[in-house]
């Protein structure tokens, strides 16, 4: 493997967190990120904005709001 270089890195970040790449990029940016303290402290702080996101993103709404919106999808 060959290092794939901050801008790649930087620039395919957000598809990497959600291992949206092909095996071989995400190799090359994990190596990269390996190596990097400016790229693998960027990559910290964009894993723990999705890991923050993801938790907010849990609650669920209250099953009368459900109805309601499904009912006015129904009309629509």
């Amino acid at each position: 493997m060959t290092d794939c270089g901050c801008d790649k890195a930087k620039a395919e970040l957000e598809e990497y967190l959600h291992r949206e790449l092909s095996d071989e990029d995400f190799r090359d940016i994990t190596e990269h990120l390996d190596n990097c303290e400016d790229c693998s402290g960027e990559h910290l702080v964009g894993l723990t904005l999705t890991q923050k996101m993801q938790k907010a993103c849990q609650e669920k709404a209250p099953d009368e709001l459900r109805a309601a919106i499904l009912a006015k999808l129904e009309h629509a």
